[in-house]
């Protein structure tokens, strides 16, 4: 099998999280500066089997798409044009970040580290991935 890759977009910072090739666990990758992103992933699915990418879809309270979607559907469509082999899909991202925020303190993790955007981008794209990954199961 290959992998599953999700993408937690931001306009600075992008967290990114993958699978095992079995696609049984949710793994934090990395967190990569937005503006390198479309390269670092040309990059990896060049290293690595990808069969899909997952990319977390900001919904308001109401189900309606945040204001963020206006950054995400240009990337998705470079996404598209760079990537065509590779489908993309939409997951909800509702509360991903307050989720990292309470993972790293139940992990633990000092005030500082929880300071730290990169890690909770990369959490959150975790967390995405792990949802996506509970729905296929059901």
């Amino acid at each position: 099998m290959s992998r599953i890759l999700a993408i937690d977009y931001g306009r600075k910072r992008t967290g990114i999280a993958v699978t095992d090739p079995m696609q049984i666990i949710a793994n934090g990758l990395t967190t990569v500066p937005t503006h390198k992103l479309v390269d670092f992933l040309l990059d990896y699915v060049g290293r690595e089997k990808v069969e899909r990418i997952v990319v977390g879809h900001p919904k308001q309270m109401n189900n309606e798409d945040s204001e963020s979607m206006r950054y995400i559907v240009p990337f998705l469509n470079r996404l598209k044009k760079v990537l065509p082999e590779i489908p993309v899909e939409l997951v909800d991202e509702r509360f991903t970040s307050v989720l990292a925020h309470q993972a790293m303190i139940d992990g633990g993790l000092k005030k500082k580290a929880r300071q730290n955007k990169a890690l909770v981008d990369e959490i959150s794209a975790t967390i995405i991935l792990q949802s996506y990954l509970e729905s296929r199961r059901f």
